[in-house]
């Protein structure tokens, strides 16, 4: 925390000017985080006016409207999320950082001005093609790491959209260029900061992901069209000796929920295991959300179970807040777990539970208070089918309890 508040601190000295605030101008600007090994993710965003603008991620566009300025420097809150960029505006563009607070990461960004190409050509050798279907496998050599995964793309000429789906969610809205037998995707969302470079060769990918600059492996694959991932309906169980699932956690009041509830007895009940950190968290919630508006019934009742980084109370319920109101949630956030998003830590918070893989996990309760299904992960609409068919199996098995 300290250097991120020198870092401000230096912002604010380097923006001393007495003259007109500068604002950004309204256009496309190229943005690019450095990451480790010096690589360069970028993306493209649109300025479309003083305190908007938006951040395009192949079909996805994020809206953001919390942009202040101080002097010739622009401070720009992604919305939902924590992170933000603080930088100075110049003639061509600005030059300065994203932020997390909470996880201490500061990652150098500059902006390029009426650049709207991602990423450009290198290679004016044939290209070959990625569309399709790939069988993945992150970081094959390390027991600890290792995880597979569904790439899915599509290819238009060197223009590449697409996802990498696992067991624990998806990958989000990728989007990026081939250029011979070279690749490149990226998506940033103001939580994450995805970078993958690789090469095909045959019928084979292998390549380097990034994320932000905290984390980086291998992958490599195979191009199967007929691959799928194990389901996600059967990782996370009740563990033996263990016939309920309870909690007790409180609300921003202080006042602790339980699955002993009242406003549960009776009733069909999904419990959500989430962060408002979480882009996988946030498609679901978006989902349920909406779900709730489209099926208004007193028979269903949701609650989330939030584990937050950050690392005070007062702050997590700051963040849980923020994406109430956002998102327009109308079920009870309780507040799990601070300061960390430990997936061990939150398996002690919830014994009962074989383990917890993924942010999100969703437990769906019957009305005798019998665990029916627990289903990890969530791959949200950048899977295309696999979202829709997420979607009719939710509702499908909904109605199934609610009919019992």
């Amino acid at each position: 925390m300290k250097k991120i508040s020198l870092l401000l601190a230096f912002i604010l000295v380097i923006s001393c000017s007495k003259e007109q605030t500068k604002i950004l101008e309204n256009g496309f600007y190229r943005v690019v985080l450095t990451l480790q090994d010096n690589e360069e993710l970028p993306f493209i965003m649109y300025v479309t006016s003083k305190n908007s603008l938006e951040i395009y991620n192949a079909e996805e566009v994020i809206l953001v409207d919390e942009i202040t300025y101080k002097n010739d420097s622009v401070f720009i809150q992604t919305p939902v999320f924590e992170g933000y960029i603080a930088a100075k505006i110049s003639e061509n563009g600005f030059t300065g950082n994203f932020i997390i607070e909470s996880y201490d990461r500061i990652v150098s960004v500059k902006a390029e001005k009426n650049n709207e190409v991602r990423f450009p050509i290198q290679d004016e050798e044939e290209t070959l093609s990625i569309n399709g279907v790939w069988e993945t496998v992150f970081s094959k050599d390390s027991e600890e790491d290792r995880y597979i995964a569904k790439g899915v793309f599509e290819q238009n000429g060197n223009h590449i959209t697409g996802t990498f789906r696992t067991n624990t969610g998806d990958y989000r809205y990728l989007e990026g260029a081939i250029y011979g037998n070279k690749f490149e995707l990226s998506t940033f969302d103001g939580a994450h900061a995805f970078l993958f470079t690789g090469t095909i060769v045959g019928d084979k990918i292998s390549g380097i992901f990034y994320s932000n600059i905290h984390w980086k492996e291998p992958f490599e694959g195979k191009r199967n069209p007929t691959f799928e991932l194990p389901s996600s309906n059967d990782v996370t169980f009740l563990k033996e000796g263990y016939e309920k699932f309870n909690f007790s956690f409180p609300d921003q009041n202080g006042n602790l929920l339980t699955m002993e509830d009242s406003r549960f007895k009776g009733k069909v009940t999904v419990v959500q295991i989430m962060g408002s950190w979480c882009p996988n968290c946030l498609d679901e919630t978006k989902y349920y959300t909406q779900f709730l508006k489209e099926n208004p019934t007193t028979e269903v009742e949701f609650i989330a179970l939030a584990f937050e980084i950050s690392k005070t109370p007062d702050m997590a319920f700051k963040r849980i807040n923020r994406l109430q109101d956002r998102i327009g949630i109308k079920y009870p956030i309780v507040l799990a777990q601070y300061g960390s998003d430990s997936k061990l830590l939150a398996n002690n918070k919830l014994p009962m539970l074989n383990k917890i893989l993924s942010f999100p996990t969703s437990i769906f309760i019957d009305k005798k208070g019998n665990v029916r299904k627990i289903h990890t992960g969530f791959n949200g609409p950048a899977t295309g089918q696999k979202y829709i068919d997420f979607k009719k199996e939710f509702e499908d098995f909904i109605e199934q309890l609610l009919n019992e």
